[in-house]
Formats: structure tokens, sequence, C-alpha cells
């Protein structure tokens, strides 16, 4: 009769040097995303979108006159990084609002990435949510619909 055990594998072999690779591996798309979010950023920090020439109109505007929810997100997003709130809010209060919800959202994807495996494979947890993405709709319909009323304009139009 012959034995199939297997010796344990002692604290210093394959599997003590593959740990961090594999933590990497699940960090791959937190860290991707995140980088090139952060060299998105770091380019419309450098090239000024208040200048005409470098980034292309809004289609909506162009068509309709009409400001849409992300019309004025460039020059926030160059306003937040310059650390001018008050600029980013004049440009796109929702755009203000929603980028700390999203670095929080982004933070707590790379932790569950970090520590539990099996989070690689699952759906993000604002996917498991059903009522997350009709109140992104419905903010972002209302927002866009406020922002192009004439008495509300001065707060809202970037």
């Amino acid at each position: 009769m012959t034995s199939t055990r297997t010796r344990p594998r002692s604290s210093s072999g394959p599997a003590a040097v593959r740990l961090p690779a594999v933590r990497l591996d699940r960090l791959r798309g937190p860290l991707v995303v995140g980088g090139l979010v952060a060299a998105a950023t770091a380019y419309v920090a450098v090239v000024d979108p208040n200048s005409p020439g470098h980034y292309l109109v809004c289609p909506l505007y162009l068509l309709t006159g009409h400001y849409c929810a992300g019309c004025g997100g460039l020059r926030a997003t160059h306003d937040l990084a310059h650390g001018d709130l008050a600029g980013a809010w004049a440009m796109n209060p929702l755009w203000v609002v929603v980028v700390p919800l999203l670095v929080v959202a982004w933070l707590r994807w790379t932790a569950r990435s970090w520590r539990d495996p099996a989070a690689v494979s699952a759906a993000p947890a604002v996917q498991r949510v059903v009522w997350v993405p009709w109140v992104v709709l419905a903010v972002t319909t209302a927002f866009t619909v406020l922002r192009n009323v004439p008495t509300l304009a001065p707060w809202l139009a970037p």
C-alpha cells in the first residue's frame, strides 16, 4: 500500500514568498484605477481647462446650449487640484460633493481587496445595493434640470 502523505511546508518555503505577490495581484484593479485617476487629475491640474483649445466642448452644450451635470467638471477638478474649493464649487457643486464619496469608495475597495481574497471576484458593495444607481440617476437628472433654470443659474451654472 502506498502512502500519499505530504510534507508540511516550512514557513520559508514558496508559500511564504508568494503571499505578497498574491496580495499585490488582488490590488491590481484598485491600483490601476487609482493610478489612472491620479494621472488624469495631474494632467488636468497642469493643463488649465479655462484656456480654450485644450479640451473638447460638452456635446450637450454644443448642440442645445444647456448645461449637463458634468459641465464644469474639468474646471472644478483643476480648481480642486490647486486647493481652490470655492472656485471648484462655482464650476460644478455636484462634482465637489461626489469627489470625496468616490475617494471613500476607492479606499474601501482597496482595503477590501487587500484583506479579503474573495473580494476580487465578488461584486463591489455599490453594485449589490439595488437603489444606488436609481439615486445617482435621479440626483444627476435633477442637478442637470436645476442648473439650467434661469433663476438658479447664478449658483449652479458653471
